[in-house]
């Protein structure tokens, strides 16, 4: 039989048979769990293969094969040591669309923490959207004005407010038929969103969230929710984190939308665009054909990303 996996704790996994949604608590076979990996070997939203293995009791089903993947929400291990560095950790397995809320608004919107969200989708060919919570507390101009670069630069932008129902109806029909992975800081709207598009919606994933929360050391893996008959969200606290791992310092310039077409005009195949002269990314920049404010993100980050790899 064929599922979706859309819990998994302890190395139990809670599987949504397909196509019918009768549930499962499942263990994995121990040859796909077993030897080296360097992910993780089952993840919430893998689809795989199961054999029904009893009709009673607390473990129902085993897994005896997951399908290739065709993307990732993921970071290294967090656990701290060299061998544990190597690991891919498997967040939500097969997301479609990653959605990263910022309000307009109570909390002030941070551009530098969505770039470091973006550099992370992009590293990771994850498709996203952005959904601009809160717009009735500054009005559409001043909304559109804060993001105004991200939908220059290619990004879908949504505006949306909970409290006059603006933009729910497009946030829903971007999310239909999709497993969506939802993020964003806390107070930012995400749960009044979900309750928008479905009450009780944000009720459930918030106890979701705060049960994979619990403890210092909590694998931060969430349970998947339905939406509708065909669309999946994922709360996924812990993202900032994962936005960088998977990127050097060499390549961050080719996750930058804007900066990616002009490198290879620079005149030095490593440039890094900060010091060197003969750089067609600060020519661009000079010109206004590159944000100031999205070329000092990219620096701030390179820099980070550059004190990394000499720890």
């Amino acid at each position: 039989m064929k599922g979706l996996v859309i819990k998994a704790h302890s190395g139990f996994f809670t599987l949504h048979r397909l196509p019918d949604g009768a549930q499962f608590v499942a263990r994995a076979a121990g040859r796909l769990t077993k030897g080296k990996h360097v992910e993780d070997a089952l993840a919430v939203g893998d689809r795989v293969t199961f054999e029904v293995i009893q009709s009673g009791g607390p473990i129902t089903a085993r897994i005896i094969e997951v399908e290739p993947r065709a993307r990732t929400l993921s970071r290294h291990d967090p656990i701290i040591g060299s061998a544990a560095r190597e690991i891919r950790q498997v967040i939500v397995a097969n997301p479609d669309l990653a959605v990263f809320v910022f309000a307009c608004a109570e909390p002030e919107f941070t551009p530098r923490l969505l770039d470091r969200y973006l550099v992370g989708a992009e590293a990771q060919r994850l498709p996203v959207l952005i959904c601009a919570s809160k717009i009735d507390l500054v009005g559409p101009d001043q909304a559109k004005a804060l993001f105004a670069e991200y939908e220059r630069i290619g990004y879908c932008v949504i505006y949306t407010s909970a409290v006059t129902g603006q933009g729910i109806d497009e946030l829903r029909a971007a999310l239909h038929g999709k497993l969506s992975v939802l993020t964003g800081k806390s107070g930012v709207g995400k749960s009044s969103l979900l309750n928008a598009l479905k009450p009780g919606l944000g009720l459930a994933v918030g106890e979701i969230s705060s049960k994979w929360r619990k403890g210092k050391h909590t694998t931060v893996v969430p349970e998947l929710v339905r939406l509708d008959e065909n669309s999946w969200i994922a709360d996924t606290p812990g993202l900032r984190a994962y936005s960088i791992w998977d990127v050097t310092a060499e390549e961050l310039d080719a996750y930058y939308r804007e900066i990616a077409p002009w490198v290879s005009r620079c005149a030095f195949s490593d440039c890094t665009h900060i010091h060197e002269s003969d750089c067609a990314v600060k020519a661009a920049v000079a010109r206004g054909e590159i944000s100031q404010a999205r070329y000092e993100s990219y620096c701030r980050l390179r820099e980070e990303l550059s004190q990394q790899r000499r720890w």
